[in-house]
C-alpha cells in the first residue's frame, strides 16, 4: 500500500491517470476506500489524492490537528488547498476551491462538530439539510428511502471503532478553527471559486467571499448543494477546462 511518511505520519495516498500532475485534496470525513473525488479527472490528469491524517488508510496521531498541520480541493480539501496556496505559492501553478469556506469574515463552513454528538435522527435530519437546503422537513417525509440511506451511513459511521472516530473528530475540530480570510489576498494562482446553489454547509455568500478576496479569481455556481460535483455534470468539466487553461468556465 503507498504510504509517506511525511512529518511523522504515514499519510495513505493514490496516483492514477495521465497528463499533467493534480492534486485533489477530498472532504470532511473522506476514505479513498468509498470515494476518490480526482477520479473523474483521471483520463486528463495525472492525479495524486489520499487520506488526509485521521482518516482512512493515513494514520492517527494525537491531537489537536490544525488546517496548516495538514499542508503538506473539495469542502475540508478545500480549506487545505488554500494554505497550500497561500504557504507554498509556488507549487500551483492553478486551483480549484469547490464548496469551500475561508472562516473568518468571510463565512464559516457548518459546525459539523457540533452534530456529531446528535441522536442519530436528529443528526440526520440537520445533516440532510446543511447538505442541500431543498432537503426540508417536506422533502424528507416524501423521500423516505433517500433518508434511510443517509442515516444508515451515519451509522455506519458512529460504529467505527475508536481509533477511526478519534481521528475523525480531530479533523473536525481543525476544520472549526479554520481562517484564511484575511491572508487570501495573498494567493497568486489563476483561480476558479466553484458552489452548489443550494449549499448550506459552504453557502453561496461563502463562495462569493472567498472570490472577492482573490484577486482574478472566477467564481461559478452549479446546480445541487455541497455535493454538487456528483449532481451536475457539468462541474468537472468546467473544473477540467480551467486546470487546463482553456477559457472562462461557463
Amino acid at each position: 500500500m503507498p504510504v509517506a511518511h511525511v512529518n511523522g505520519v504515514d499519510i495513505y495516498f493514490e496516483v492514477a491517470g495521465a497528463g499533467p500532475r493534480l492534486l485533489a485534496l477530498p472532504g470532511s470525513g473522506a476514505d479513498l476506500r468509498n470515494a476518490n473525488i480526482g477520479r473523474p479527472l483521471e483520463d486528463r490528469f495525472t492525479v495524486l489524492t489520499l487520506d488526509q491524517r485521521g482518516l482512512g488508510q493515513s494514520g492517527v496521531p494525537a491531537g489537536p490537528y490544525s488546517m496548516a498541520d495538514y499542508v503538506l480541493g473539495i469542502s475540508f480539501g478545500g480549506m487545505v488547498a488554500q494554505e497550500i496556496a497561500i504557504r507554498a505559492p509556488q507549487r500551483v501553478d492553478r486551483l480549484v476551491l469547490a464548496c469551500s469556506s475561508s472562516g473568518g469574515a468571510g463565512g464559516a463552513s457548518a459546525p459539523l462538530h457540533e452534530y456529531a454528538d446528535l441522536p442519530l435522527d436528529e443528526q440526520t435530519a440537520v445533516r440532510m439539510e446543511v447538505l442541500d437546503r431543498r432537503h426540508d422537513a417536506e422533502w424528507r417525509t416524501s423521500h423516505p428511502d433517500e433518508v434511510a440511506a443517509f442515516r444508515d451511513r451515519l451509522a455506519r459511521a458512529a460504529a467505527r471503532d475508536d481509533e477511526a472516530k478519534r481521528g475523525g473528530r480531530l479533523q473536525l475540530l481543525a476544520r472549526a478553527g479554520h481562517d484564511t480570510f484575511d491572508r487570501l489576498l495573498q494567493i497568486t494562482a489563476p483561480t476558479l471559486v466553484a458552489g452548489g446553489r443550494f449549499d448550506g454547509q459552504a453557502p453561496p455568500a461563502n463562495q462569493a467571499a472567498i472570490h472577492a478576496r482573490i484577486e482574478g479569481s472566477q467564481l461559478d455556481f452549479f446546480e445541487g448543494g455541497h455535493g454538487f460535483t456528483r449532481e451536475d455534470p457539468r462541474a468537472y468539466e468546467a473544473f477540467a477546462a480551467f486546470l487546463l487553461g482553456e477559457g472562462a468556465s461557463t
